[in-house]
């Protein structure tokens, strides 16, 4: 009878601790099972809280990635990035925000950004500074055709993208 309540403690826990941090903001199953499991639960415990919150429809992984993304788009970050760090929290389909944005949108994200940390002084003579401003944008998670287009750009209103 003692490993039946352990059993229905764990549970117990599992569901409370789950619903607790659903509560603050999306996850995805991978990150809930990572936090659960790290709070010493039992792998078949957290499967059984976890299925039974994704037939609820509390826990979604589309609607993370959807927000996820969302959020570091606004933050300024670019596919790249964001595809990985989506990757990193189990989710391995790109999102439909990610596929309504085009080329150019990215761009345009890609030189809003430039402008914001450096401002969009023209970089044709200075190789120190384009080098700087395209490690930023690279590490931001925007491809090399991005970011070119980017440092080609010099006021606020060019027409070159």
């Amino acid at each position: 009878m003692a490993k039946q309540e352990n059993s229905d403690d764990q549970e117990y826990k599992a569901r409370s601790v789950a619903l607790r941090l659903l509560a603050r903001r999306e996850h995805s199953r991978q990150e809930l099972t990572l936090k659960l499991r790290q709070r010493k639960l039992d792998g078949p415990v957290i499967s059984r809280v976890l299925d039974d919150y994704e037939r609820e429809g509390w826990l979604d992984d589309n609607r993370f990635a959807d927000v996820y993304s969302r959020q570091r788009i606004d933050l300024g970050y670019g596919p790249l990035r964001v595809l990985a760090e989506l990757q990193q929290r189990g989710i391995h389909q790109s999102p439909g925000c990610l596929e309504e944005l085009a080329d150019a949108d990215w761009i345009r994200n890609a030189i809003l950004l430039r402008e914001k940390r450096f401002g969009l002084s023209d970089l044709r003579d200075d190789w120190d500074e384009t080098v700087r401003q395209a490690r930023f944008l690279t590490r931001r998670g925007f491809s090399a055709s991005q970011v070119e287009r980017a440092l080609e750009v010099s006021e606020p209103d060019d027409s070159r993208m």
